[in-house]
């Protein structure tokens, strides 16, 4: 099974489990009860029919000489039992078995309600067009032998006819109409569900790019300044074994830190008391510090603030430390003859900028990539959630720049001025 299937398995199961818990409380007791044993409620239904059809029979006058009327409708009880699974069949089966009954009985046997649970069946299984012919043949082959029962027609009553034919018409079109309606409640059901599953499987993909930018920013930063620190211990390491040393722990340290960092990531996708928490770690306090890792593994970072602080999200703030972390690499990478890498932040109004750019020269030629090639669009697709944007280019003189936009959100816009509002007070 591939990775993909397994997703998507997985992913309409979820929306399959969770749209069912949702549409079960929905529903009654009764109703869950005939939706969950459809066999218990078609037997339920042939007795009902049987009781209801039998007991008419029974007390119909001068019945001992039409003992065989007994025979069609037993007949259609059995034929009722398979209406879920052929509705069609079984309408068809049942207008014949009315007509042998009204025949054989001078109208005193009838098996006209089958035919309302067929008309039922038959208009909740197939299209709304498909039921009113069927609902026109019923109602053809069921009236029609009417006026060939003398017992009807009535000097006294000569309208009792069209009375028995209104209310045949009037129990037809009611059923069709409990049908149709179950029909559209199925229908209006099987596209929750399915706009259910594709709302996990959305979700699904989302959190797939989620983890894989994280996951991305994470080993690319850290790899790369391990690597950065390895080559620096070995060129000082003949001549300056104390700062080799200390290379070395900064080493150990971002070793450590990436460990950390990589089981945080991985642990979002554990379940049960040990899964990591979902919220984003705050990067504000931890922005210092991820300068002051490149500035060891050498880098002559100058870093600028403008205008008020970043708002108090944590989302917001780790977007922007993963831009600022991502330039700084890849300048790590790729930069030639560095002498200065400038990072300014500066914030007006809803807008906050994020620079980084460096004077190295090997930006501008051709270089080999050594990462996945995803860094850019990994922030570009971080900004994007805060309506920014980030343009990435050489420098005029040389070097890379990193120019990237985002627009606070207007509820952390709010917090931040009540916040300096509080403190002014």
């Amino acid at each position: 099974m591939s990775e993909k299937a397994s997703v998507e398995g997985a992913a309409e199961r979820t929306a399959a489990v969770s749209f069912t818990e949702i549409n079960a409380r929905r529903r009654g007791p009764l109703r869950r009860f005939v939706r969950s044993h459809p066999r218990v409620t078609d037997a339920v239904v042939v007795l009902i029919y049987l009781l209801v059809s039998l007991t008419m029979l029974i007390l119909a006058a001068d019945i001992s000489t039409h003992y065989f009327a007994f025979v069609p409708v037993i007949a259609a009880g059995v034929v009722l039992f398979w209406r879920r699974d052929r509705p069609l069949i079984v309408l068809g089966t049942l207008t014949v078995l009315e007509w042998i009954s009204l025949m054989t009985s001078e109208g005193q046997a009838s098996v006209g309600i089958g035919a309302w649970f067929a008309l039922y069946a038959v208009a909740a299984h197939h299209p709304f067009r498909t039921a009113l012919w069927a609902l026109a043949g019923a109602a053809l082959l069921t009236i029609t032998p009417l006026w060939f029962v003398e017992a009807l027609f009535v000097e006294e009553a000569p309208y009792l006819i069209w009375i028995v034919m209104g209310f045949v018409l009037m129990w037809y079109f009611l059923a069709i109409g409990f049908g149709i309606t179950t029909r559209r409640d199925r229908e209006h059901e099987r596209a929750l569900r399915d706009w259910a599953t594709r709302n996990a499987e959305l979700a699904s993909a989302t959190e797939r790019n989620r983890i894989a930018r994280e996951m991305h920013d994470v080993v690319a930063h850290s790899l790369s300044v391990m690597i950065a620190l390895s080559d620096g211990a070995a060129v000082v390491m003949k001549r300056d074994q104390e700062r080799a040393r200390e290379v070395l722990d900064e080493l150990s340290a971002s070793g450590r830190t990436a460990l950390a960092d990589m089981r945080r990531v991985l642990g979002v996708l554990r379940e049960g008391p040990v899964a990591a928490p979902r919220e984003p770690l705050p990067a504000a306090g931890s922005l210092s510090t991820l300068l002051d890792g490149f500035q060891v593994a050498g880098l002559p970072i100058r870093l600028g603030l403008s205008g008020p602080g970043l708002p108090e999200d944590p989302a917001f703030q780790l977007t922007v430390y993963r831009i600022i972390q991502e330039s700084l690499t890849n300048v790590l990478r790729y930069g030639k003859g560095v002498t200065t890498v400038n990072v300014a932040i500066a914030r007006t109004g809803t807008q906050v900028r994020v620079r980084v750019s460096d004077d190295g020269r090997g930006s501008m030629g051709p270089v080999v990539s050594v990462g996945t090639g995803q860094g850019i669009t990994g922030m570009q697709e971080r900004a994007s959630i805060y309506s920014g944007t980030v343009d990435c280019g050489p420098g005029p003189d040389g070097g890379w720049i990193v120019d990237a936009r985002l627009v606070i959100p207007e509820d952390q816009e709010a917090t931040t001025k009540g916040e300096q509002r509080v403190r002014s007070v």
